[in-house]
């Protein structure tokens, strides 16, 4: 039996579609590479579907499913992606019909016995595995990284939900189903306006458990020290985050 449902995403989707990071095309281009064919992909736990409109421009089809209707609702439209609400262990799809299953960012809050289940069901033979996560960023100015690191290892921390330890390890905790394939470094990078970044600060979960705990904004404190700061608030900036990726290949007969 798949595990109750954690939805600490749904009020914030919105936010979540606006201010989160875009992952690099090189990832999709690696992971299209390697997949047997390019018929189908399932996006699992797509949230606003970013990763499921760039798997789009590669596969004839996709499918991604979240959990959260709101993030459903506030997903990014794409005429070869088809939305669903539905957990980490009903897809709805086929036996055997999926060239690539991906995570993106997501696999910390699965079921992932009850996820990866699904994936071995779905996936052609050699068909791909694929999860990625990221943490913290890394704000490229000297001044201003400081206020980012104190917001990030100050009192929000506390309000992390557990499953978040399975992200900070890179999901290396994590035991997949099949043998982890060689995977190039990737990075996330995205130049926000002051605005932008604080939108960013209040999209993370330990964020919004630490408003409903205490009834205030953790993030205005943050604000207000980047803005004395920060110069022009129009004025962009680059953020960086690694990307902790994990692939592996379903073997030609099972």
């Amino acid at each position: 039996m798949t595990s109750p449902f954690k939805d600490h995403f749904s009020a914030s989707a919105r936010a979540y579609a606006a201010f989160r990071p875009r992952y690099p095309d090189a990832l999709f281009d690696f992971l299209a590479g390697l997949t047997p064919g390019c018929a189908l992909a399932w996006d699992c736990g797509t949230g606003n579907g970013q990763a499921a409109v760039a798997l789009a421009e590669r596969f004839e089809r996709v499918v991604a499913t979240d959990a959260s209707a709101e993030q459903i609702d506030n997903a990014e439209h794409h005429p070869r992606v088809a939305y669903r609400v539905a957990r980490e262990s009903e897809s709805g799809l086929a036996d055997h019909g999926a060239d690539l299953v991906t995570a993106a960012q997501a696999l910390h809050w699965f079921d992932s016995a009850a996820f990866f289940g699904e994936a071995a069901r779905v996936l052609k033979p050699d068909g791909i595995l694929a999860a990625w996560t990221y943490v913290h960023p890394a704000l490229d100015d000297p001044v201003l990284f400081p206020v980012l690191e104190a917001f990030a290892e100050g009192p929000v921390k506390a309000c992390w939900p557990p499953e978040r330890r399975f992200a900070e390890e890179g999901y290396r905790s994590i035991a997949f189903p099949w043998p982890d394939l060689e995977a190039p470094a990737f990075q996330l990078e995205m130049n926000p306006t002051l605005a932008e970044l604080v939108g960013y600060l209040r999209t993370w979960s330990a964020t919004r458990r630490y408003v409903e705990a205490f009834g205030r904004d953790p993030v205005a404190g943050a604000e207000a020290a980047l803005a004395g700061l920060w110069g022009d608030p129009s004025h962009r900036r680059r953020l960086r985050w690694p990307l902790h990726l994990r692939v592996c290949r379903a073997p030609r007969s099972r």
